[in-house]
């Protein structure tokens, strides 16, 4: 299909649908979407397109891994716009952020080595918990504990619905009382979630870890990880060799 397009200067919605096995509601939609340039129209109203076109879904298509939907969208409608710079500032946010959860993934690997259970029970388990915690046996409350992973509260809460955290009660104020062992669980649902994983996914990896006291579970959630993070940028390295090209044809 490929030679099929380079032959034919003017090319039917189904032409740009077949070569990518896509719908031509699809290549409408994108139209209309502004990832495709607008297309003219014969006299009876059938949309027409050119390689600008094929050129611009080849390239829509590659950015959409490394950049996801809405982002690839963004950067498509803005080159067609001839509004580069806005293009590039996109893909410079991608980029960004796929360095930020470079680092979160760093900053769980660095934390494996705090996973070993301890509780506030311990000799000298809870010596440091208590410092402005307000828990005053070992400990620190939920607004502390949030704050310190700058989450609110209800998220909290939430994990603890899910199974991630198991704060006790203080016996004299009801309040929830997170331990050591609770803290680092709380601090790796954190991380975890920052990667991409839904609580449903961080719930078996935590309690596995907590009731063998093992970081296979992690790990393995860690490489799974490493290694999307390694697709995505390698994706975008595609995504950018087709966005030159395109840039090139827009001239």
């Amino acid at each position: 299909m490929g030679a099929n397009l380079q032959s034919r200067a003017r090319l039917r919605p189904v032409d740009l649908a077949r070569e990518h096995g896509l719908s031509t509601q699809a290549i409408r939609n994108y139209e209309e979407a502004g990832i495709l340039p607008a297309a003219r129209r014969t006299p009876h109203g059938y949309r027409t397109y050119t390689l600008l076109h094929a050129g611009a879904l080849r390239t829509f298509l590659a950015l959409l891994p490394g950049h996801g939907h809405r982002t690839a969208t963004s950067i498509m409608r803005a080159v067609n716009q001839g509004t580069d710079e806005e293009a590039f500032r996109l893909i410079d946010e991608s980029h960004a952020q796929l360095l930020d959860d470079r680092r979160t993934l760093q900053a769980v690997e660095r934390a494996l080595g705090d996973l070993e259970p301890t509780t506030a029970s311990e000799p000298g388990a809870g010596s440091g918990s208590t410092a402005g915690s307000g828990a005053g046996s070992g400990g620190t409350f939920i607004g502390p504990l949030a704050g310190k992973l700058g989450i609110r509260p209800a998220t909290l809460r939430k994990w603890e619905d899910a199974g991630l955290v198991h704060p006790r009660r203080d016996p004299r104020t009801g309040y929830r009382v997170y331990d050591d062992a609770d803290v680092r669980d709380a601090r790796l649902a954190h991380q975890l979630r920052r990667g991409g994983y839904l609580l449903e996914q961080i719930a078996p990896l935590i309690a596995q870890v907590r009731a063998a006291g093992g970081l296979e579970p992690l790990e393995a959630a860690l490489s799974d990880w490493r290694g999307r993070l390694s697709a995505r940028g390698r994706a975008m390295l595609t995504g950018a060799a087709e966005l030159e090209g395109y840039l090139r044809e827009r001239g």
